[in-house]
Protein backbone atom coordinates (compact mmCIF):
# COMPACT_ATOMS: atom_id res chain seq x y z
CA UNK A 1 0.00 0.00 0.00
CA UNK A 2 1.25 3.30 -0.85
CA UNK A 3 0.02 7.14 -0.83
CA UNK A 4 1.50 9.89 -2.45
CA UNK A 5 0.60 13.22 0.03
CA UNK A 6 2.92 14.94 -2.08
CA UNK A 7 0.65 15.16 -5.07
CA UNK A 8 -3.07 17.47 -4.73
CA UNK A 9 -5.90 15.74 -3.63
CA UNK A 10 -8.60 15.60 -6.22
CA UNK A 11 -11.41 16.28 -3.81
CA UNK A 12 -14.83 14.04 -4.32
CA UNK A 13 -18.50 15.77 -3.54
CA UNK A 14 -20.06 13.34 -1.32
CA UNK A 15 -23.52 12.63 -0.45
CA UNK A 16 -24.50 11.37 3.03
CA UNK A 17 -27.74 9.94 4.10
CA UNK A 18 -28.67 8.10 7.56
CA UNK A 19 -31.13 5.64 7.20
CA UNK A 20 -33.23 5.60 10.82
CA UNK A 21 -37.03 5.34 12.12
CA UNK A 22 -35.23 6.63 15.19
CA UNK A 23 -32.83 9.44 14.84
CA UNK A 24 -33.49 13.01 14.29
CA UNK A 25 -30.36 15.13 13.33
CA UNK A 26 -29.78 16.14 17.29
CA UNK A 27 -29.19 12.36 17.65
CA UNK A 28 -27.48 11.69 14.15
CA UNK A 29 -24.08 10.77 15.52
CA UNK A 30 -22.90 8.30 12.87
CA UNK A 31 -24.04 10.87 10.18
CA UNK A 32 -22.09 13.56 12.35
CA UNK A 33 -19.01 11.65 12.55
CA UNK A 34 -18.88 10.99 8.36
CA UNK A 35 -19.86 14.91 7.46
CA UNK A 36 -16.40 15.89 10.22
CA UNK A 37 -14.08 13.27 8.46
CA UNK A 38 -15.51 13.89 5.08
CA UNK A 39 -14.44 17.19 5.04
CA UNK A 40 -11.23 16.88 7.06
CA UNK A 41 -10.34 14.91 3.99
CA UNK A 42 -10.39 17.49 2.22
CA UNK A 43 -13.64 16.58 -0.05
CA UNK A 44 -16.78 18.43 -0.23
CA UNK A 45 -20.07 17.46 1.42
CA UNK A 46 -22.93 18.38 -1.02
CA UNK A 47 -26.25 16.99 0.80
CA UNK A 48 -26.88 14.93 4.00
CA UNK A 49 -30.27 13.84 4.74
CA UNK A 50 -31.82 11.56 7.09
CA UNK A 51 -35.02 9.10 5.87
CA UNK A 52 -37.03 6.18 7.65
CA UNK A 53 -36.26 2.47 6.95
CA UNK A 54 -38.06 2.51 3.41
CA UNK A 55 -37.07 0.74 0.52
CA UNK A 56 -39.02 3.18 -1.91
CA UNK A 57 -37.68 6.67 -0.10
CA UNK A 58 -33.69 5.23 -0.02
CA UNK A 59 -34.56 4.35 -3.68
CA UNK A 60 -35.86 7.58 -4.76
CA UNK A 61 -33.29 9.59 -3.01
CA UNK A 62 -30.66 7.35 -4.21
CA UNK A 63 -31.72 7.50 -7.87
CA UNK A 64 -31.44 11.35 -7.74
CA UNK A 65 -28.18 11.52 -6.19
CA UNK A 66 -26.62 8.21 -8.84
CA UNK A 67 -28.01 10.33 -11.48
CA UNK A 68 -26.91 13.55 -10.60
CA UNK A 69 -23.34 14.14 -12.20
CA UNK A 70 -22.10 16.17 -9.09
CA UNK A 71 -22.55 13.66 -6.38
CA UNK A 72 -19.34 11.28 -6.84
CA UNK A 73 -19.80 9.14 -3.63
CA UNK A 74 -22.89 7.86 -1.52
CA UNK A 75 -22.01 7.26 1.87
CA UNK A 76 -24.84 5.79 3.72
CA UNK A 77 -25.01 4.59 7.44
CA UNK A 78 -27.89 2.50 8.24
CA UNK A 79 -30.11 0.22 7.39
CA UNK A 80 -27.69 -2.65 7.20
CA UNK A 81 -28.53 -4.90 9.86
CA UNK A 82 -31.34 -7.72 10.43
CA UNK A 83 -34.25 -6.65 12.51
CA UNK A 84 -37.63 -6.22 9.92
CA UNK A 85 -37.29 -3.10 9.19
CA UNK A 86 -33.48 -2.78 7.97
CA UNK A 87 -33.60 -2.35 4.30
CA UNK A 88 -30.98 -0.42 3.01
CA UNK A 89 -29.22 -3.51 1.20
CA UNK A 90 -32.62 -3.91 -0.45
CA UNK A 91 -33.34 -0.40 -1.77
CA UNK A 92 -29.42 0.32 -2.71
CA UNK A 93 -28.63 -3.21 -4.27
CA UNK A 94 -31.23 -3.20 -7.07
CA UNK A 95 -29.91 0.36 -8.27
CA UNK A 96 -26.09 -1.01 -8.45
CA UNK A 97 -24.31 -1.60 -11.95
CA UNK A 98 -21.50 -3.54 -10.13
CA UNK A 99 -20.98 -4.63 -6.51
CA UNK A 100 -17.97 -3.46 -4.55
CA UNK A 101 -17.91 -8.00 -2.97
CA UNK A 102 -14.36 -6.69 -1.24
CA UNK A 103 -15.83 -3.66 0.55
CA UNK A 104 -18.04 -5.89 2.68
CA UNK A 105 -15.48 -8.62 3.27
CA UNK A 106 -12.65 -5.99 4.42
CA UNK A 107 -15.19 -4.15 6.40
CA UNK A 108 -16.53 -6.90 7.95
CA UNK A 109 -13.18 -8.30 8.56
CA UNK A 110 -11.89 -5.67 10.70
CA UNK A 111 -14.79 -4.81 12.29
CA UNK A 112 -14.13 -8.54 13.87
CA UNK A 113 -11.13 -7.31 16.26
CA UNK A 114 -14.28 -4.85 17.42
CA UNK A 115 -17.24 -7.30 18.06
CA UNK A 116 -15.82 -10.59 17.34
CA UNK A 117 -17.96 -13.34 15.54
CA UNK A 118 -20.91 -10.45 15.99
CA UNK A 119 -19.86 -9.04 12.70
CA UNK A 120 -21.41 -11.78 10.39
CA UNK A 121 -24.58 -10.07 11.23
CA UNK A 122 -23.52 -6.82 9.16
CA UNK A 123 -24.84 -5.88 5.90
CA UNK A 124 -22.50 -3.63 4.70
CA UNK A 125 -21.55 -3.42 0.82
CA UNK A 126 -20.44 -1.32 -1.78
CA UNK A 127 -21.20 -0.55 -5.19
CA UNK A 128 -21.41 1.40 -8.27
CA UNK A 129 -23.76 3.20 -10.16
CA UNK A 130 -23.30 5.59 -13.17
CA UNK A 131 -19.77 6.30 -11.94
CA UNK A 132 -21.15 6.70 -8.33
CA UNK A 133 -19.34 4.62 -5.45
CA UNK A 134 -21.83 4.03 -3.12
CA UNK A 135 -20.81 2.40 0.53
CA UNK A 136 -23.49 1.65 2.91
CA UNK A 137 -22.18 1.19 6.03
CA UNK A 138 -24.02 0.03 9.98
CA UNK A 139 -25.75 3.04 11.63
CA UNK A 140 -23.84 2.64 14.93
CA UNK A 141 -20.79 5.42 14.86
CA UNK A 142 -18.08 2.61 15.96
CA UNK A 143 -19.12 0.75 12.95
CA UNK A 144 -18.52 4.42 11.04
CA UNK A 145 -15.17 4.91 12.14
CA UNK A 146 -14.08 1.45 11.22
CA UNK A 147 -15.41 1.74 7.94
CA UNK A 148 -13.94 4.77 7.99
CA UNK A 149 -10.24 4.63 9.20
CA UNK A 150 -10.06 1.57 7.43
CA UNK A 151 -11.22 1.58 4.01
CA UNK A 152 -13.24 4.81 2.75
CA UNK A 153 -10.55 7.29 4.24
CA UNK A 154 -7.95 6.10 1.95
CA UNK A 155 -10.01 4.91 -0.69
CA UNK A 156 -11.80 8.10 -1.50
CA UNK A 157 -8.44 9.78 -1.73
CA UNK A 158 -6.95 9.94 -5.31
CA UNK A 159 -3.73 9.90 -3.73
CA UNK A 160 -3.98 6.52 -2.65
CA UNK A 161 -1.88 3.55 -4.29
CA UNK A 162 -2.23 1.29 -6.20
CA UNK A 163 -5.45 1.90 -6.33
CA UNK A 164 -8.75 4.05 -5.63
CA UNK A 165 -12.20 4.84 -6.29
CA UNK A 166 -11.46 8.57 -7.02
CA UNK A 167 -10.34 8.11 -10.62
CA UNK A 168 -13.53 6.36 -11.63
CA UNK A 169 -16.27 8.80 -10.10
CA UNK A 170 -14.29 11.98 -11.56
CA UNK A 171 -15.31 10.40 -14.92
CA UNK A 172 -18.91 10.31 -14.08
CA UNK A 173 -21.05 11.46 -17.52
CA UNK A 174 -23.16 14.12 -17.44
CA UNK A 175 -25.52 12.85 -20.41
CA UNK A 176 -28.10 12.46 -18.25
CA UNK A 177 -27.85 16.13 -16.42
CA UNK A 178 -30.30 18.58 -18.12
CA UNK A 179 -33.20 15.40 -17.94
CA UNK A 180 -32.68 15.35 -14.92
CA UNK A 181 -33.09 19.47 -13.90
CA UNK A 182 -35.69 19.32 -16.56
CA UNK A 183 -37.76 16.83 -14.68
CA UNK A 184 -36.87 17.89 -11.07
CA UNK A 185 -37.86 21.34 -11.81
CA UNK A 186 -40.76 21.07 -13.79
CA UNK A 187 -42.32 18.72 -10.47
CA UNK A 188 -40.98 21.46 -8.28
CA UNK A 189 -42.65 23.57 -9.66
CA UNK A 190 -46.22 22.12 -9.62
Amino acid sequence: MSSDLTSELNPLNVALLTVSDTRGPAEDTSGQYLEDQIIEAGHRLLARRILPDDVYLIRALMSLWIADPEVHSIIITGGTGFMERDSTPEAVGALLDKEIVGFGEEFRRLSAAEIASSTIQSRAFGGMANNTVIFCLPGSTGACRTGWEGILKSQLDSRHGPCNFSGLTLRKPDRACQRLHEVIGSRAER
